[in-house]
């Protein structure tokens, strides 16, 4: 017995009709919400924040509900990846991305460069970075502005 299935034209316009259609985004997000942030969430955030393990801090560093206090401490954590993950998110304030233009690290400078919410002010020092990687990713940034 064969494995192959035909199909007859009127199968496949049967099948056509009563497949799913795609949803946006926007529909997606209507229809399954997030759950509300509550204050359980917010001391959840706070405690992986304080966790010996950087993989967990990092988790708290990205998360975009992490309050902006903690945000500022992780900034400033002693591990690389946290500090990415801080540059990276996007919720972060301007004033923890501008504390972060100077730090010792290329890679948080680069995602610094790269987050679309960090202010002019840090956009220009990072555009005179010693780095060359970090000012190509601010001419590259500026060049999807522009375009």
């Amino acid at each position: 017995m064969s494995c192959i299935r035909f199909n007859t034209p009127a199968q496949r316009e049967a099948m056509r009709e009563l497949a799913p259609a795609m949803l946006t985004a926007e529909e997606a997000a209507r229809l399954h919400p997030a759950p509300p942030v509550t204050a359980s969430k917010l001391r959840r955030l706070r405690l992986l924040a304080k966790d010996p393990n950087p993989r967990i801090r990092e988790s708290a560093a990205s998360n975009y509900n992490t309050p902006e206090d903690v945000l500022a401490e992780l900034a400033r954590d002693p591990d690389e990846k946290v500090r990415e993950s801080v540059a990276r998110n996007e919720r972060a304030s301007c004033e923890v991305l501008r504390s972060m233009a100077e730090d010792p690290s290329e890679q948080v400078r680069g995602w610094l460069a790269v987050n679309y919410h960090v202010p002019a002010d840090v956009m220009h020092r990072l555009s005179a970075d010693p780095s060359d990687t970090v000012r190509k990713l601010v001419r590259w940034k500026g060049s999807l502005v522009d375009a």
